[in-house]
């Protein structure tokens, strides 16, 4: 498959269950390969790639090749999470998050509406303002999803239902969209044995640049204080963010809650919970 895709003879696989393999071509040039099952997957994450690349802000693997299942990428030697490199990263980020997006919602350019976030489906539907758009297609479609699948109740969806309600109050000043990763747990950013951070697997969307911010806390991105510190000296945050981390997470513990199951939502029940105190 590599060799279909980059025109490159392979000279060495190592062969990885459920998961991108490293593969070998020849002159010594280690890739990665990776298969797309979902109609589509493919070519949304190799837009979003593309389109991230595009900002020359915050480094991703070079795509080499691509069809509708398989996609090639270079491989990043991987050192340890070290706070210089945090430092940059946040900056890096705040960059990627300012080169912008046509609107709340946009795909990246060549990509699929109906793209996904890990395993989960994502609609890419234009929105003119956040909270209408982050109710909508954010965090709604994943409250029926959980409902569906018995990991939320119905009584407890109108906890979210109530939030979605509130949103243009808590949402904060209006920001224009940003250019975001979209899916950014620390599983998806590389620490670069180079000292540069590339971020992997995204899904790429117009959104607002806090969301990203909320999903590198929620799951534990190393020297997180260090990649603020360099984002705000980049970007400064609007007041009160600190405020709406909960707000933001909704979508991605929505999306586990739906993969995953009921600790996830039990999460998003006292994220919504504590933003409604609030």
């Amino acid at each position: 498959m590599a060799s279909r895709l980059t025109g490159r003879a392979v000279t060495d696989a190592r062969a990885a269950s459920g998961r991108p393999a490293e593969v070998t071509l020849d002159g010594g040039t280690p890739v990665m390969v990776k298969r797309g099952d979902a109609p589509g997957a493919v070519r949304a994450e190799v837009a979003g790639l593309r389109w991230l690349a595009a900002a020359d802000a915050v480094a991703v693997p070079a795509v080499l090749g691509h069809d509708e299942r398989w996609m090639v990428t270079e491989r990043v030697p991987t050192g340890h999470p070290d706070p210089e490199a945090a430092l940059l990263f946040g900056q890096a980020l705040a960059a990627l998050h300012a080169a912008g997006a046509p609107h709340f919602g946009a795909p990246p350019p060549g990509g699929p509406e109906d793209a996904y976030i890990g395993l989960a489906p994502m609609r890419n539907t234009p929105g003119i303002d956040w909270p209408g758009w982050y109710a909508e297609h954010r965090v709604l479609p994943y409250v029926r999803g959980a409902v569906d699948r018995g990991t939320l109740r119905p009584a407890e969806a109108a906890v979210f239902e109530r939030v979605c309600a509130r949103l243009p109050e808590l949402a904060g000043p209006a920001e224009r969209p940003a250019r975001l990763h979209g899916d950014l747990w620390n599983g998806n950013v590389l620490w670069g044995a180079d000292g540069e951070v590339r971020l992997i697997d995204p899904a790429a969307h117009g959104g607002h640049r806090e969301t990203d911010l909320a999903m590198l806390r929620l799951f534990g991105c190393p020297h997180l204080d260090r990649v603020l510190a360099g984002y705000e000296e980049a970007a400064p945050l609007a007041d009160g963010w600190r405020d709406r981390v909960g707000v933001h997470q909704l979508f991605p513990l929505l999306v586990h809650a739906v993969l995953f199951g009921r600790g996830y939502a039990e999460q998003a029940l006292a994220a919504a919970r504590d933003a409604l105190a609030r």
